[in-house]
């Protein structure tokens, strides 16, 4: 596994290196956005550590550029902590999330984590196409249309809709959506799922009724 580590602090980044060759995985560097952006143009990573507050150009912004030409899994590194933070990185299309100090052991549990949810999920792929009413899901293209126009979806929203309508009609707790769609070693609580749940509403706009709430359990797929 290639593994893009981007932060301006060398400590940082020769800890995670360490950790990162340790476990048998290429380790590569980049000092600051602009440098990451243009080794990802270049180069095929399967996955990219990223800090947030960084010189020339922030990780914010380097993986919002990154994200138009090439979808790597992201997870984020930041010394802030705060709730709009973690949601603007998550409509972005960021994996997961880390808090400074971190422990690398975490990290690299985080990686594996995200990168077999990955996986997972490529391999599920149904090919089917569904519609419901002006919504159209391609399971196999990762496309979503909603009357005719694309949505665009991040990864961790196509997730949760082809699982939503592979479970259409059935009732689904926030636990049972946690360990299925991000999986059980998942390092988060059930606040994730209604944050990217109304994230994905937004996107499916008036289709978003299909994704019905369930007071004190929590969704289901009804079309």
């Amino acid at each position: 596994m290639k593994v893009l580590i981007v932060d301006d602090e060398d400590m940082i980044r020769n800890v995670l290196k360490e950790y990162v060759e340790f476990e048998g995985n290429e380790a590569f560097e980049a000092a600051d956005g602009m440098e990451a952006v243009r080794l990802c143009r270049d180069n095929d990573y399967d996955i990219i550590l990223m800090d947030v507050m960084m010189p020339k150009l922030d990780g914010f912004s380097a993986v919002k550029e990154i994200k138009k030409f090439k979808d790597i899994p992201v997870i984020m590194l930041s010394a802030r902590g705060e709730e709009y933070d973690k949601l603007f990185g998550f409509e972005i299309g960021v994996d997961d999330y880390v808090t400074k100090p971190f422990s690398p052991k975490e990290v690299m549990a985080r990686i594996n984590a995200v990168t077999k949810r990955r996986s997972a999920a490529s391999e599920n792929t149904n090919p089917d196409v569904y519609k419901f009413e002006g919504l159209t899901v391609d399971m196999a293209g990762r496309n979503v249309y909603v009357d005719g126009e694309k949505a665009e979806l991040t990864p961790k929203e196509y997730e949760i809709l082809f699982y939503f309508i592979k479970n259409k009609g059935i009732a689904l707790t926030r636990e049972k959506l946690l360990y299925d769609v991000w999986g059980f070693d998942f390092y988060g609580d059930d606040r994730t799922v209604d944050t990217h749940i109304k994230m994905l509403r937004a996107n499916l706009k008036q289709y978003r009724k299909f994704i019905v709430t369930l007071r004190g359990l929590g969704y289901k797929f009804e079309a």
